[in-house]
């Protein structure tokens, strides 16, 4: 993943401390209901389309932009999946971060896959029942994506799953 110039200006100041940070995470699916994804230049495996969002950017512009600029598809946000606090990740330089993610149901709207930076190696659409080897948040996204429910989020501290209203 490439590192946004914002962060780079912070880090210059912060150094590897923890950061918050806005990541929106896309859930792409074509008209036969395929979903889209990326496999990764860093790890090497397949993966959601995700990135931070830029100062003053809204989170659905930032699903837009990042699923375009990681793979050449047009798409337009349906909804909001959910909305979690992830854990913080350490990564080999030292830097601490922390994501708050919001995934977003997207449809493609035009643009042919392909890998369309240096984040991607290939990109490919997936049946949702013939899917690549996945990280579970990410197969746990495309599930909630498929369904059409209300937004997840975890429940505040104190409450129960099963107290909250639906």
């Amino acid at each position: 993943m490439t590192t946004p110039e914002f962060i780079r200006a912070i880090r210059a100041s912060a150094g590897n401390q923890l950061l918050l940070l806005p990541g929106v995470t896309a859930i792409v699916f074509d008209d036969r209901g395929r979903v889209l994804l990326g496999r990764r230049s860093d790890t090497g495996r397949w993966a959601v389309v995700g990135g931070i969002a830029e100062p003053g950017e809204q989170p659905a512009e930032t699903a837009v932009r990042e699923v375009y600029e990681e793979t050449a598809v047009h798409c337009v946000p349906e909804r909001v999946v959910l909305v979690q606090m992830l854990e913080p990740i350490t990564y080999p330089n030292g830097d601490v971060c922390q994501f708050q993610d919001i995934t977003f149901r997207c449809r493609a709207t035009g643009g042919e896959a392909r890998a369309n930076d240096n984040e991607s190696l290939e990109v490919a659409w997936f049946a949702p029942d013939a899917l690549p080897p996945l990280e579970h948040f990410a197969v746990d996204r495309i599930r909630r994506a498929q369904r059409d429910e209300p937004t997840w989020f975890a429940p505040p501290a104190g409450i129960r799953e099963e107290q909250r209203p639906v």
